[in-house]
């Protein structure tokens, strides 16, 4: 099983570090392939990919932050994400066609 850190930010893989994570594989990019289940993989996935790691039988860990909006869009250093409350939070996504989910 491998943990798998999916992020392009420096800051984020410095506070992972600083959190104790034990990370197996970075990536800036993740082709959920490479993912067996019993993986966990952590980081902020559009849902589409999350829903694909979900699928293939692993864990997904959503790095959930509180940025206030006169943070946004800005790169934020290991303090700076600290700043905004960074906590992991499982999710199980699950992809229906449209028909079904609007039938739901």
């Amino acid at each position: 099983m491998t943990t798998w850190f999916i992020t392009r930010h420096p800051g984020a893989r410095e506070w992972a570090q600083s959190a104790g994570l034990l990370i197996d594989r970075h990536c800036t990019h993740l082709d959920p392939s490479e993912v067996r289940a019993g993986d966990t993989v952590i980081g902020t996935l559009p849902v589409h990919l999350a829903a694909a790691v979900c699928q293939r039988g692993a864990r997904y860990l959503h790095l959930s932050l509180d940025v206030p909006e006169h943070a946004r869009g800005q790169e934020l250093d290991a303090d700076g994400l600290r700043a905004c409350n960074p906590r992991l939070e499982a999710y199980a996504i699950d992809r229906r066609p449209a028909g079904e989910a609007e039938a739901a």
